[in-house]
């Protein structure tokens, strides 16, 4: 999920202040939503053919330069410059979907599984999320909503109206 106490956005915003603490005298760059700070890890969010970078890479910022208005991200061992105007084409990546991980490996995955959950309580969810871990997976949440997604075979979710 992006929204909500167990979504996304909340759970980057927690862990990037555990994980990479603002500093003083640091320069970041506040833009939709997101503080980006040097050390961050990040996700493309969308394909920019002209950087070379594709929706789901995942790099970190090496730099946040506020005179020229740029940040620089390292993906794999390529460093890439962005405009503060482009910075809508990512977002930290402390935490990402089930959706956005496929296709990828984590030395260890964490995934929350709670009944606000409710309509992305699905089985094959479940699997891909477990298999995306190399070393480590920790499912936590309620027992509950964990019965409720190995139950449910359901791979699409139903339309609301």
């Amino acid at each position: 999920m992006n929204r909500g106490s167990l979504g996304i956005h909340e759970l980057n915003v927690r862990l990037q202040n555990e994980l990479n603490p603002a500093r003083a005298n640091e320069p970041f760059v506040e833009k939709f939503g997101w503080q980006f700070r040097s050390r961050d890890k990040v996700i493309q969010t969308e394909n920019d053919y002209n950087k070379d970078v594709f929706n789901g890479d995942i790099g970190q910022i090496v730099k946040v330069d506020p005179i020229e208005r740029e940040v620089v991200i390292r993906f794999d061992q390529r460093e890439v410059v962005y405009d503060y105007g482009e910075l809508d084409e990512i977002s930290l990546a402390y935490a990402i979907t089930i959706h956005k991980s496929q296709g990828s490996e984590f030395p260890a995955v964490v995934t929350p599984l709670a009944m606000q959950q409710y309509m992305l309580l699905q089985r094959n969810l479940v699997y891909t999320g477990i298999t995306r871990g190399k070393k480590l997976v920790v499912l936590i949440g309620q027992r509950k909503a964990l019965a409720l997604a190995v139950k449910n075979k359901r791979t699409e979710i139903p339309k609301l109206r």
